[in-house]
């Protein structure tokens, strides 16, 4: 014989379904969350790394006919007079530098070698910050020293009014995985409690969900 769940007993899980499928995420760790916040938000990377389509000058002192400002290929290398293919992305500028010295050690004697980054394009949009969600004009922007959270919600137009600020979250990668900082934007917009106006690093993401009614 078959047994039949009470029809309030069926709205209840069903509630709790519901109830759990619209949790919003949730914050990283305090540790975790302190971690990446000492991050320096100066740079994305502590050591620029080139990559393809950027442009470089290449600099040899006293030999102005082997200088040239070239960009990296999207094979990853450049071409050196003398030197020819000599591989750039992945590494360096100094790394670059020092590699070109030893190979131009055989045609002229003690070569000095400067590497100039004047296009960084590899970078572009790992050196952006991105605003989503209740926003007036969610927007990608270059990251530029000093923003903070606040910067960032005015360039994109202020707050929509279904915005809600204080479940708003700023995602962070560090080391490979993604921290979620939980941001309280009412309290900085209206509050002027500026505790969570972070600053902002390269490849931040805040995230400003929509209000439930």
């Amino acid at each position: 014989m078959s047994r039949k769940f009470p029809i309030a007993a069926v709205v209840v899980l069903l509630s709790a379904a519901l109830a759990a499928g619209c949790v919003g995420p949730s914050a990283s760790s305090r540790d975790k969350i302190q971690r990446a916040l000492s991050v320096n938000t100066t740079t994305s990377v502590d050591e620029y790394l080139l990559g393809a389509t950027d442009v470089v000058q290449v600099s040899v002192w006293r030999n102005e006919d082997l200088s040239i400002t070239v960009p990296v290929r999207p094979d990853g290398k450049i071409s050196v007079p003398l030197v020819g293919d000599v591989q750039a992305a992945g590494r360096t500028p100094q790394a670059l530098a020092d590699d070109i010295e030893n190979s131009l050690a055989r045609y002229i004697r003690q070569p000095q070698v400067s590497i100039v980054v004047t296009s960084m394009g590899s970078h572009e949009f790992s050196h952006r910050v991105r605003v989503t969600g209740a926003v007036e004009d969610p927007i990608s922007m270059p990251h530029r020293p000093g923003m903070t959270v606040l910067d960032i919600v005015l360039s994109a137009g202020g707050t929509t009014p279904f915005a809600a600020l204080n479940k708003s979250m700023l995602y962070r990668k560090v080391g490979g995985e993604i921290v979620a900082i939980p941001i309280r934007l009412e309290d900085i917009l209206n509050d002027g409690d500026v505790s969570t106006n972070y600053a902002i690093r390269p490849g931040d993401i805040l995230s400003i969900p929509e209000r439930s009614f």
